[in-house]
């Protein structure tokens, strides 16, 4: 499906995007180099430099992904959940029997924290033709993992060449076959493919002391292959862009987006900036957080990341082994933009219906002297805001009368519920176990209130 671009950023914008472009592509030497921005759901810019067949690439001239890959293999293994056909918490032998990482949970597998070994044995995969699982599975026999289940992060391709047969037991069918009928179609990507379809650009090598290049070669990896296999375009990467930032209908539900993007994992111990979701890559930079993934293959480099909070999602296509773009002209990019051209805050406007007696719970409340506030937003959900002394927030969806579930933050999937006096008046509120009232330690209120008869008093 041909996507419309459109002219969504200022001129001045657009030629900043275009120079850090063109200085990526000639520093680097990158054959081809082509890079697009998406916000507010629609493309907004591309730009290309070099040549694919003597002539500049197109948004519809396809470049091979690698890794990104592993984001639809993700999708769909929640969606098996979703469905009630696996739980995360599986061993994957229950649905792969004679897996040899088979006492690996499938969550483990999405997160890179199984343990798994990274790389298959035998002749490097990625520029050899690949076998079937039973194939792959034999060779991994005694020695898929290489460290304990849930110690620390440890990118697997082996990892996610599992989750491709897994796909492939619970779906009848090869795992590309059920991505491009329950993902790709879905979402109009109708130029990811698992081989080249012309117009395509050719991975090249550049000799690291020469203006000269060698063809890299492009195989069928076989069971490998949900690890790293696919081919796509600027077009459909645009709309994965948009897929990760939040618009998943119809493919995945918004909980389950929301769920994907938590952090598992993460890579650096220290005050993190890489993690890894549910089948998704994480990264926070420069305030913002970041879910998408990087690719490479032979001649090729791919990067796609999203920040839902400002819809914004960037990409680039090349065909270089190695350079130094890959976690820079993403990442400069968002600076660019935000330098230049920053999204602006959603206009705000009062609700257009709301629940009177929802009013009556507004305001401040306190567990013990830390005072919170409830906010009834416009949406018609409950926040919960720190004020004072700091702290957790968090938003609440209605589920019955006086029940809220949380959204998101530490509360994530907790029950907020209202106690309500003999009169029907919110008398206060329980979380977690703990409890909010009105006023600091009241006396008659459970723990913290209560603790003493005589109420506050000097010293």
């Amino acid at each position: 499906m041909a996507t419309q671009w459109i002219q969504g950023l200022l001129p001045t914008t657009a030629r900043a995007l275009t120079h850090r472009l063109a200085v990526e592509q000639s520093h680097y030497r990158v054959p081809s180099l082509l890079a697009a921005v998406v916000r507010a759901g629609k493309p907004a810019w591309w730009d290309a430099r070099g040549r694919v067949d003597g002539s500049a690439p197109t948004t519809d001239t396809q470049y091979r992904i690698g890794s990104i890959t592993k984001t639809m293999v993700g999708v769909l293994v929640l969606r098996l959940r979703d469905e009630g056909k696996l739980d995360l918490s599986d061993p994957l032998d229950r649905h792969v029997p004679g897996a040899a990482m088979g006492n690996r949970t499938i969550a483990q597998l999405l997160s890179h924290t199984a343990g798994v070994r990274a790389e298959s044995p035998g002749d490097w995969w990625e520029r050899t033709e690949g076998g079937d699982w039973a194939e792959l599975n034999t060779e991994l026999e005694g020695a898929a993992t290489v460290l304990p289940a849930g110690r620390r992060y440890h990118y697997s391709n082996v990892g996610y060449a599992a989750l491709g047969e897994l796909v492939a037991r619970l779906r009848g069918r090869d795992w590309y076959d059920a991505v491009r009928a329950e993902v790709l179609a879905p979402l109009g990507m109708d130029r990811t493919t698992p081989a080249p379809v012309a117009p395509h650009a050719t991975g090249w090598a550049v000799h690291p002391w020469a203006d000269v290049t060698l063809p890299e070669p492009a195989h069928d990896h076989g069971a490998m292959g949900a690890a790293g296999q696919l081919w796509s375009t600027a077009d459909d990467l645009a709309r994965w862009a948009i897929f990760l930032g939040g618009d998943t209908d119809p493919v995945l539900s918004k909980d389950t987006w929301e769920e994907m993007r938590q952090p598992a994992t993460v890579v650096d111990d220290e005050t993190w900036t890489d993690g890894h979701g549910l089948g998704v890559q994480l990264r926070r930079h420069n305030g913002r957080e970041l879910i998408g993934h990087g690719g490479a293959m032979p001649g090729f480099i791919a990067t796609v990341w999203a920040d839902p909070a400002d819809n914004t999602g960037v990409l680039f296509l090349s065909n270089t082994t190695y350079g130094g773009i890959r976690g820079q002209l993403d990442l400069g990019m968002l600076d660019l933009l935000a330098e230049h051209e920053p999204v602006l805050p959603e206009e705000w406007l009062p609700a257009t219906a709301f629940d009177p007696s929802l009013l009556a719970l507004t305001g401040a409340w306190y567990w013990g002297t830390a005072s919170i506030a409830l906010h009834l937003r416009a949406d018609g959900n409950l926040e919960l805001k720190a004020l004072a002394h700091g702290g957790r927030t968090s938003r609440f969806r209605p589920e019955s009368a006086d029940t809220w579930i949380g959204l998101d933050g530490y509360y994530a999937g907790e029950r907020l519920r209202i106690v309500r006096t003999p009169n029907g008046s919110a008398d206060h509120l329980e979380l977690v176990s703990y409890i909010f009232t009105r006023e600091p330690y009241p006396p008659t209120a459970p723990i913290p209130g209560g603790v003493d008869p005589a109420g506050w008093h000097t010293r």
